[in-house]
């Protein structure tokens, strides 16, 4: 048996971290000097590329089937069939065109929603440094096999599950497999627990986390999907997605207008036979009835409408990945948003210097103006935080614009100086760095020792008596073991019993507000000897306070969420104490303390749910209990957006009835699992994104009003029409034609209607409500009765039952019923502005005219009106027909002032 098999490999992959750095080497069958490269070959077969298995792209043919498969869809399919039974061929042919048309339309939009994420996610393929026959080699990421020896370095994305052999002030940044914010320290000691969890293997680097700081060496002992990383993509496929509350809403509809439409169809043929008709007119007739009753234009606009709706989104810095997204997200009713980068900047910044005797304040990319002695003191600080650092900061370009390398908390204290024109290439012109004592997890603590030049900036101590600075920089409790003075206004004051208290609580009280805090510390010194012994003597400078300070603009968006009933929770796997104080900030909370991760982990599924009443801050949070809480706030009937960028989201973000995947920092099995992507990062982007969602849901609503309204006025025609002697009022291609002029074209103008004014000021739409409510009946049986009146009544008046083949009063119907929806499609606009304005939707003008045209076009051009049986209207019974019409204006017009006065009352 090949020992190196992936097989055998893999079976004992949970005790890399248990062993000693030998036995791992032995066990690879690897050497600190690397593999072969024809051993790497040999392996690279037997294990393949390293890469995440891609998810199986959804195949353009089942696609295009799909867009066939809807229920109103169905419904025109049987009657192109029915049509053909009865030898109208152009009918049927007209139909299936139509039907085509449409599913052709909904294919092409599914397939570039999936070409836009593909496109998304196509990154460069990243190289790796690797020993291979003893000497260092750069390689794709994705040819990394087991026993690969790779070395890493601040920047670096670890590419494969690592056992780490070497380390030098190594941290790495887990967040996207953990959900830990800050970076760990890693080490090469084994550990002894076999069973620890991830984050706890500090010998363990894993695929996908990010080094920051440091150098280190690890050898590869996991790749591609048998990494941690591809354990968990692999668990997306046990998450089930259901129907969002639009795809549940109109098929619903279909259903329910499919039993309307046969139990009319059905009616009107046994009314007809029953009065004596021919069984072939009335079937014939039967089916004109089925063709009223569908929506044809219902698809079409849906698909249009969410793909319009989409693409305003995307200049919102929204990409949707799945069109019926785009709506659920005006259902949304809590936003469970990650903090960092999401709500806050995700950059560490220094916002508070507490010097003895004074605290000076940073605000958000500036200072307040200090003189004196606390300007002397302020400049000493952050010099010795500007010379004990690692990070670097470079001048980029000739508009002075700066850019920053290295730890997050390094780079702040950088950005901090140079604020107060402190630049570390300046100071280490004067005080060159000879020596230092690396931060480690006992000491918690980094010192830096400068060779003394001259001159310096005049805010130093005395250093003409000294050849050396030592600059510390770390814990305050740490520094203020090894400290015996302290700097108050321009010189050295013993460390007293007094002084320790005031430093101490200052530290506490920062903390307690959720800032992190470093001592700063230095010593003179006049030669360079043992590290320990140089670390004792120090004089204690001041505090640093720093905080990933919220975004400006979320503050608003929290505040319009709950205008809009939207309760924003914040879910992170920060320290309790700085999510409640960024939740505080931005008002998400005003409650003191945040939920940790420990108390859901010890809460049942009932206490669970309980928490999720009434929890807006959840702190310290694995991903289990990410999806715990999703669940338990679907289980009270919220409707769930749920923001995400690591790997570990995913779970959760496939789970939410909306998931958002970070387009910067998310990982491309994030992006794969969510159904919208922010491009920025930026929560206001979810909440301009839920906004453009109502907008939709609104117009998608005064679509369906709009298209049930004039149908049940064509079904009340045909039905009421052979009462009076006319069998068939319309023919079922004439039907066809009002129902795509109508409900196609005119339905696209609505759909594309601006925001009423209270989009954002109204509680969200219930997701168990359906596309129309009981108070919808009425109005639209108003107007349906309307419009089957006006039509019949000029039909009556036009009708000759000695002279068949005039067919004015069809045509009069057929003019009327189009101009009646044309009056319907104007009063039914946005109350945002006026039923005849032009600039608020331009679209709108241009369907207006054009329905109005193809409408003239088919009645007064002569191979058309022969196709459709029509004929041509003098002047006088044209006018006619569009004054009868226009009536339907006045009637919603008056019907909406009357409900609006019943609201308000």
């Amino acid at each position: 048996m090949n020992i190196f098999s992936k097989t055998h490999l893999y079976s004992r992959m949970s005790e890399w971290h248990i062993k000693p750095r030998e036995d791992v080497l032995s066990d690879l069958g690897s050497l600190a000097k690397g593999l072969t490269d024809a051993e790497a070959a040999i392996r690279l077969t037997q294990h393949g590329p390293n890469a995440l298995a891609k998810k199986r792209q959804k195949s353009p043919f089942k696609m295009l089937l799909r867009q066939f498969a809807e229920t109103m869809v169905l419904i025109l399919l049987v009657a192109a069939l029915l049509s053909f039974f009865l030898g109208k061929t152009t009918e049927a042919v007209a139909i299936l065109a139509i039907v085509l048309l449409f599913g052709l339309l909904g294919f092409f939009q599914e397939y570039r929603a999936e070409r836009a994420m593909a496109a998304l996610n196509r990154m460069i393929i990243p190289t790796v440094r690797v020993r291979r026959e003893g000497t260092v080699r750069e390689i794709p990421a994705k040819e990394i096999v087991p026993g690969d020896v790779v070395e890493l370095e601040a920047g670096n994305v670890v590419p494969a599950d690592l056992r780490v052999l070497d380390a030098f002030s190594l941290k790495v940044q887990e967040a996207a497999l953990t959900g830990e914010s800050e970076p760990v320290e890693k080490d090469a000691a084994p550990l002894v627990q076999k069973d620890m969890p991830i984050g706890d293997r500090r010998n363990m680097a894993y695929l996908g986390t990010v080094v920051t700081y440091g150098r280190g060496v690890g050898i590869a002992v996991a790749t591609g999907m048998e990494t941690e990383l591809g354990k968990i993509a692999n668990l997306l496929g046990t998450v089930e997605a259901g129907q969002t509350p639009l795809q549940e809403k109109l098929d619903k509809l279909g259903k329910t207008l499919a039993l309307f439409g046969v139990g009319a169809a059905a009616l009107i043929l046994v009314m007809g036979v029953l009065l004596g008709e021919s069984a072939a007119d009335m079937f014939l007739t039967a089916v004109s009835v089925a063709v009223a009753v569908v929506p044809e234009g219902l698809p079409a606009v849906v698909t249009i409408t969410l793909a319009l709706g989409g693409q305003r989104m995307l200049r919102r810095n929204a990409l949707i990945r799945k069109l019926p997204a785009v709506e659920t997200l005006g259902s949304v009713t809590v936003i469970c948003s990650d903090k960092t980068g999401t709500l806050t900047q995700n950059k560490m910044t220094v916002m508070v210097v507490d010097l003895p005797g004074q605290t000076v304040s940073f605000e958000p990319g500036t200072d307040r103006e200090t003189g004196g002695q606390a300007a002397s003191a302020l400049d000493l600080a952050l010099a010795i935080s500007v010379l004990c650092n690692d990070a670097s900061l470079h001048k980029v370009g000739d508009a002075g614009s700066e850019q920053v390398i290295g730890d997050p908390t390094e780079t702040a204290l950088l950005v901090a100086g140079a604020k107060r024109g402190i630049y570390q290439e300046d100071l280490r012109e004067t005080l060159p760095r000879v020596d230092e004592l690396p931060f480690d997890s006992d000491r918690k603590r980094m010192s830096t020792i400068h060779q003394v030049m001259r001159p310096l900036p005049g805010y130093f101590p005395d250093l003409s008596e000294t050849s050396f600075l030592l600059c510390a920089k770390g814990a305050p409790d740490s520094l203020l073991m090894v400290a015996e003075a302290v700097w108050v206004n321009g010189e050295q004051v013993p460390l007293d019993a007094a002084w320790r208290k005031r430093i101490l609580e200052a530290n506490t009280k920062l903390a307690q507000n959720g800032i992190r805090v470093l001592g700063l510390a230095l010593r003179l010194l006049n030669s360079v000897n043992d590290g320990a012994a140089m670390e004792q003597g120090l004089t204690f400078i001041g505090l640093v306070g720093m905080i990933d300070p919220p975004r400006e603009e979320v503050k608003a968006a929290v505040e319009n969420c709950k205008l809009a009933g939207i309760r924003p929770i914040m879910i992170t796997g920060d320290h309790p104490l700085t999510a409640v104080a960024i939740g505080r900030a931005l008002r998400f909370t005003d409650h003191p303390d945040a939920v940790t991760g420990e108390k859901l982990q010890k809460s049942d599924e009932d206490e669970l749910v309980a928490l999720a009443e009434k929890t807006a801050v959840y702190a310290r949070v694995s991903p289990e209990d990410k999806l715990r809480i999703v669940s338990a706030l679907q289980k009270r009937g919220e409707v769930v957006a749920m923001t995400g960028d690591g790997v570990n989201d995913s779970p959760a973000l496939q789970k939410a009835d909306i998931g958002v995947a970070m387009g910067i920092t998310g990982t491309d099995v994030a992006k794969e699992a969510a159904d919208m992507v922010l491009l920025d990062d930026n929560f206001a982007t979810i909440v301009a994104a839920v906004e453009e969602g109502r907008v939709i849901f609104d117009n998608l609503l005064r679509f369906i009003r709009f298209s049930l309204a004039g149908n049940i006025g064509k079904v009340l025609i045909m039905l009421g029409a052979p009462f009076f002697g006319m069998i068939i009022a319309l023919q079922p291609l004439q039907l066809l034609w009002l129902n795509l002029l109508t409900d196609g074209l005119l339905g696209l103008g609505l759909g594309t209607e601006p925001a009423e004014a209270d989009t954002m000021r109204r509680p969200p739409r219930s997701p168990h409500k359906g596309a129309l409510g009981k108070r919808d009946i009425l109005p639209l049986g108003i107007v349906g009765v309307t419009i089957a009146a006006v039509s019949l009544g000029l039909a009556l008046y036009y009708y000759n039952p000695a002279n068949p083949e005039d067919l004015t009063w069809q045509t009069m119907i057929f003019a009327t019923v189009g101009f009646a929806q044309v009056f319907q499609a104007l009063a039914l606009r946005s109350s945002a502005h006026s039923a005849f304005s032009i600039k608020t939707n331009p679209l709108m003008v241009l369907v207006i005219i054009s329905t109005v045209v193809l409408q003239l076009m088919v009645i007064y051009v002569p191979f058309m009106e022969r196709f459709f049986k029509l004929v041509p209207l003098p002047m006088e019974n044209l006018l006619v027909s569009v004054a009868a019409g226009s009536l339907i204006f006045f009637v919603i017009k008056i019907e909406r002032k009357l409900v609006n006065s019943s609201s308000a009352v």
